[in-house]
């Protein structure tokens, strides 16, 4: 951060007590569709396959043979995020970033140690019902262990017809337990607001599915007619999303310049500027921690690079890279990585995320994180060192 940066960050947590501070599972899609180019080549893959049919002793179909073949070619890739989606599945992807989808109501992310964790777990779904929480590893899923698999197929296997049954292995503090969860249909509401310790409202965003953008604002203005003293935008555990709903979150806070820039092979640099004129006095804090990824890391390093709102928490998940869905002719898709995004300041949160301007210890418990979320809102820690919960 340069020195100016550093003094304006220094001025918003000391005027922080007299309250008068100057107040984003995936990203927003590029549309994209496989075709051939240059001159027709041999298909190799397809005389393999039609051999295999022939002459393996084990009887298997060409579509699950070309499933297969698909799901080889983006393991070459070494992406930890390349995912392949059958027809059904798209379908399912589609609606889930609608807010609807058939599930158990679990949000999961892959930690830098390798485990696929629970990230977020929707209220009143199967999945809270049976006590999942966020943190829980999980180990497999129907049977399957999640070891080296894309964070995508595991939520594949979550996904199903209403009704039926998906058993999922976790392993926490207290061992190791398998639940059978029934699958439902799922609306996620993932805009919440409260009114926490004091007149401090908080606005709570569970993912950035279509629409966020517009029931964040909804609910800062809803907040701001209660004449609130400052607002905590809560980030926790939040998984990601749409990045232009990010990017509507940011602007609700920004009134002008970067939200966010990505670039990568064979991508033309696209920045993301501040959509209209936000509100910047009502001071600000957002809450994060190791679940905060994707498009939540978007918006939480915006704000800090603009030097609107704190950051409070642990340090997020850092999943800085952009994916993009190459639609198939059946319908089915391919996710793969295309480039990385950038804060406003050049930052890049691959593998690193957002360090917060107060940093609370790993393990910190969930309600202590917000009433020091709190504090520094009413100025009453301001950057001193922060004691274990």
């Amino acid at each position: 951060m340069t020195p100016a940066g550093t003094r304006r960050r220094r001025a918003l947590l000391a005027t922080a007590g007299a309250l008068t501070v100057s107040a984003a599972f995936v990203f927003g899609f590029l549309a994209g569709r496989v075709g051939r180019t240059g001159p027709e080549a041999p298909d190799v893959v397809s005389e393999a396959a039609e051999r295999l049919r022939g002459s393996a002793a084990t009887d298997v179909s060409r579509h699950e043979l070309d499933e297969a073949a698909i799901r080889g070619m983006l393991s070459a890739l070494g992406d930890r995020y390349a995912a392949y989606y059958d027809t059904s599945d798209y379908a399912q992807f589609q609606r889930l970033l609608d807010g609807r989808y058939s599930g158990v109501g679990l949000w999961l992310g892959r930690v830098p140690a390798g485990q696929v964790e629970v990230t977020s777990v929707l209220p009143d779904s199967p999945a809270a019902a049976a006590g999942l929480r966020v943190g829980d590893t999980i180990v497999d899923v129907a049977g399957d262990s999640v070891d080296d698999v894309p964070v995508g197929e595991i939520v594949r296997r979550m996904h199903g017809d209403v009704g039926t049954v998906v058993a999922i292995t976790v392993r926490r503090a207290t061992g190791i337990q398998t639940l059978r969860l029934r699958r439902v249909d799922l609306v996620s509401s993932d805009v919440t607001t409260d009114v926490v310790s004091g007149n401090v409202g908080r606005i709570r965003v569970a993912a950035f599915t279509r629409g966020t953008g517009k029931e964040v604002r909804d609910a800062f203005a809803r907040l701001r007619a209660k004449h609130v003293n400052g607002v905590v935008l809560d980030l926790r555990g939040n998984p990601g999303g749409l990045l232009d709903e990010g990017v509507q979150v940011a602007s609700a806070f920004l009134d002008k310049g970067l939200v966010v820039s990505y670039r990568g092979r064979g991508v033309e640099e696209k920045t993301y500027d501040v959509i209209g004129r936000g509100e910047t006095t009502t001071p600000l804090a957002v809450l994060v921690d190791a679940g905060t990824a994707s498009a939540a890391e978007v918006v939480a390093g915006a704000l800090q690079d603009h030097n609107r709102a704190l950051v409070v928490g642990g340090r997020t998940y850092g999943k800085g890279s952009v994916q993009q869905p190459l639609v198939l002719s059946d319908g089915s898709a391919l996710e793969v990585t295309v480039a990385r995004y950038f804060t406003p300041s050049g930052r890049s949160v691959e593998q690193v995320g957002i360090t917060p301007d107060v940093d609370l210890p790993v393990g910190y418990d969930a309600a202590a994180a917000l009433r020091r979320a709190v504090e520094v809102l009413s100025g009453t820690v301001a950057s001193a060192p922060v004691p274990r919960g």
